[in-house]
């Protein structure tokens, strides 16, 4: 019988595991080739493997790490690179030799999803090179079409966040009125065929820009006071959703409501010069961190709220060989060594929701009796600032994911309270840890429930 039990146990943890694997279809990672320390591609691909990233972008179309990601199950998106775009665009016949020497060899066991016609193109300035994306997208997704791949493989482009003019507040989002002639056509040829729209938003780069304290909270996903946006009144929490937010916006104004949104990239470096403000091994733990936890939660953003933007991390591993400041070079998740450069989460085996359990009273007389629980009264916002900041600590939030024995009730005050008591009971049980910008309270009432064990109690 005891075994039965133990047998029925581990079937659910694996149902459970796999919902969650499942569930993160929206974590991606950008592989980078500007290196010349990477591991074969074998490596990388059991790499991938061994995580719950669900999809690689790459930058070209490299034939060995494509072998390497057949029968892998994991979406890869490809790219034709800003030299290719003229040749692309003035004969149909470059596209389908693209086409029959990057993808025919390679799909459908290598599953590629998408191919993305140059890199912040826009951003170039260069007239031409502009004006040719368009018809070199067209004649990609043709040559597709000719080989009836056109619905299954995706063709877009990926801009940069400065290809908008305004930003803030995310309401006011709006694309550069010099581009708008050229983002309605691409757009158009977007909703006629159903890809997304590729961005790069870097939260980085905008505490560069405003180094101040609570800017740094804002962008890390930390506790901070917040940022109405005086359009709407909406209340930003992270910098993160308000970027993607002005980008939502910028659609919107210009008709194209039903465009869906993927970030192309997104990260934060672990390393810079003396001179550059914002990188650390703690700033890029917490921002790629929390974002992660940020995704998984399913919140979404305040404009689209209730489902998670495809988002590929940027980077896999460093690129050794990339031109500019330390900090292009220090913004990968993984050592060429395959060990993690620092924790965020994202093995598979941190993925398995476990029982939580009541630490050992410590030998020091107790001082106070409690447990960390957010106070009545907090928005939303605030609780889900405070939840992705406890998860992105290394406590294990997995009890309160699907399956976990706190996930019901699911709501965010049920857990943001798990995870904001956990932190504090993790940290010393400090006051200070009990904090969360004003937000929460120590209570002696045990607020544990059936299966679902509050750590705590005397402290």
């Amino acid at each position: 019988m005891a075994f039965s039990v133990l047998i029925f146990l581990y079937l659910l943890l694996i149902l459970s595991f796999n919902f969650l694997v499942r569930s993160e279809s929206f974590i991606g990672i950008n592989y980078g080739l500007l290196a010349d320390n990477l591991p074969p591609p074998t490596a990388t691909a059991k790499l991938l493997q061994s995580t719950s990233i669900q999809k690689v972008r790459l930058y070209g179309a490299d034939p060995a790490f494509l072998k390497a990601l057949a029968n892998t199950g994991i979406g890869i998106v490809i790219g034709a690179a800003n030299g290719d775009i003229p040749a692309l665009a003035s004969d149909p016949n470059s596209a389908t030799q693209w086409v029959n020497a990057n993808v025919l060899p390679y799909y459908p066991a290598s599953n590629i999803i998408l191919i993305t016609i140059g890199n912040e193109v826009l951003l170039s300035g260069d007239q031409n090179l502009i004006s040719q994306l368009l018809p070199a997208m067209q004649n990609m997704h043709n040559a597709l079409n000719s080989i009836s791949l056109g619905g299954k493989i995706k063709v877009s482009t990926v801009h940069s966040m400065a290809s908008l003019s305004q930003s803030d507040p995310p309401s006011s989002g709006m694309f550069n009125p010099s581009y708008q002639d050229t983002m309605k056509g691409l757009l158009q040829f977007q909703r006629d065929n159903g890809s997304p729209l590729a961005i790069n938003p870097y939260p980085f780069f905008a505490y560069q820009s405003d180094p101040r304290p609570e800017t740094l909270a804002f962008c890390l996903f930390q506790p901070n006071a917040g940022r109405v946006d005086s359009g709407n009144g909406i209340m930003y929490m992270n910098m993160f959703d308000a970027q993607v937010d002005a980008v939502r916006s910028a659609l919107n104004a210009i008709g194209f409501k039903d465009i869906e949104i993927l970030v192309a990239e997104t990260g934060w470096p672990y390393s810079g010069d003396s001179n550059e403000v914002g990188p650390s091994i703690e700033n890029a733990r917490a921002y790629n961190g929390n974002l992660i936890n940020h995704l998984r939660t399913l919140v979404g953003t305040p404009l689209m709220p209730g489902k998670s933007v495809d988002t590929y991390l940027f980077a896999l591993y460093d690129e050794d060989l990339k031109p500019g400041p330390s900090s292009e070079r220090a913004f990968g998740l993984f050592k060429t060594d395959l060990s993690m450069t620092y924790d965020v989460g994202l093995t598979k085996s941190s993925q398995v929701p476990s029982t939580p359990t009541t630490p050992a009273t410590p030998s020091a007389k107790p001082t106070a009796t409690g447990w960390c629980m957010p106070k009545s009264g907090v928005s939303d916002a605030q609780l889900q600032a405070s939840l992705d900041y406890a998860c992105g600590q290394g406590i294990d939030c997995g009890p309160i994911q699907p399956g976990g024995a706190c996930f019901e009730p699911n709501n965010l005050v049920s857990h943001a309270a798990y995870a904001m008591n956990l932190y504090y009971q993790a940290s010393s049980k400090n006051p200070w840890n009990c904090d969360f910008s004003q937000t929460a309270t120590l209570t002696s009432k045990n607020p544990s429930y059936n299966g679902c064990v509050y750590p705590g109690g005397s402290t």
